[in-house]
């Protein structure tokens, strides 16, 4: 993966050759009272000029570009290995059976270590999930055929419908920061969230973290989203775009889902893909299904669902700590560019996870 950072000097490389880009003096961050602050802002008459698409794109290095088999099979190779190796560790270590007493330390160590081996499991396997996300995106290989045979494969065992999310992936990365043709990680309008034309907390959300306070609220949207997020978005009652693929508005009570080919997320022409995606899903599940009825319901949770839940926590994670913080400004369809909102993003480091997950939060 190449990271690079937009400076005030002439390009050397890009994919089509050698080209100069120009002079842009764009700040990265600054510190205000110890918090993070962006130090542009877009609605300010003297904010410097932005570079074009065509400018950022050629100071990338060629290389960056550069897709390999051999790599990219490496890094399958390598994630596969470490899963392995902590499936191995909780077998040789760990209990499917229930304590015979929940409030003892025999307990506190079962539930400790099970939820160790679930958080692990579900980071290491998240590594899978960014080399789907970069099948997806066409960045694994050469061969895009290569590419969603792999990426379907990795995709599905994490129960995600991957020619369905590659689709309104692509989206959100043509819509970014688009607060009307935007896709996931959308904000809620002032009425959305429950709030009259002074302010004034009527209903949802408003009334909520009025009545119980910051913190509490806070643990509230962490649950929200770290847990229940994903499974939302993709049945359509979150975070998904205000859009149909036909640019026109959804009626109230639509939604647009990942899961059916005739969801208005999707052109006529992906709905054999669509339903792949969902027939994809839907074998999985009955996998589940029947290695609960062969093994039990109990040793199925701890085993799969457990490190599940925290894989999807993870990509939530990622993706809303990318596009969330007061800095990050959201924009309306007639003040909307590419550049804007792409550059209205957030890269943050992760240290080990980094590592393990390909730095997709840091590099994305």
């Amino acid at each position: 993966t190449c990271r690079f950072h937009y400076r005030n000097t002439p390009s050397t490389m890009g994919k089509g050759g050698q080209s100069t880009a120009a002079t842009h003096d764009i700040q990265t961050t600054t510190k205000n009272d110890g918090g993070w602050v962006s130090p542009y802002n877009p609605l300010d008459p003297k904010a410097p000029e932005l570079p074009t698409k065509g400018e950022i794109k050629a100071v990338i290095p060629k290389e960056c570009f550069e897709r390999s088999y051999v790599h990219s099979m490496y890094y399958v190779l390598r994630d596969t290995v470490m899963a392995a190796g902590c499936a191995y560790a909780a077998y040789q270590t760990l209990s499917t059976d229930l304590p015979n007493n929940f409030i003892s330390l025999e307990a506190l160590t079962w539930f400790l270590g099970w939820n160790t081996y679930g958080f692990w499991m579900g980071t290491f396997v998240m590594g899978h999930w960014v080399l789907a996300h970069e099948c997806g995106h066409g960045a694994f290989s050469p061969s895009q055929t290569f590419n969603d045979i792999f990426g379907f494969i990795m995709h599905q065992a994490l129960m995600v419908p991957y020619f369905s999310w590659q689709y309104s992936h692509s989206k959100h990365h043509r819509r970014t920061n688009n607060i009307m043709d935007g896709e996931s990680h959308v904000p809620d309008s002032r009425e959305e969230m429950g709030l009259g034309s002074n302010n004034e907390r009527h209903s949802g959300y408003s009334v909520l973290h009025e009545a119980i306070g910051d913190g509490p609220f806070g643990m509230v949207q962490v649950i929200a989203h770290l847990v229940t997020g994903w499974p939302l978005y993709l049945m359509g009652f979150a975070s998904t775009g205000r859009l149909g693929q036909d640019g026109k508005a959804l009626e109230a009570g639509e939604f647009v889902d990942h899961y059916r080919p005739w969801s208005k997320m999707f052109p006529v022409k992906l709905r054999p893909k669509v339903a792949i995606s969902t027939l994809g899903v839907i074998g999985a599940w009955v996998a589940v299904f029947m290695a609960a009825k062969e093994y039990g319901v109990l040793p199925v949770t701890l085993w799969y669902m457990c490190p599940l839940i925290y894989n999807q926590a993870w990509l939530v994670l990622y993706t809303w700590l990318q596009h969330t913080d007061p800095s990050v400004p959201q924009y309306g369809t007639d003040e909307w560019t590419w550049v804007k909102g792409t550059l209205s993003t957030i890269d943050r480091p992760y240290g080990i996870f980094d590592f393990l997950h390909h730095k997709i939060g840091s590099t994305h």
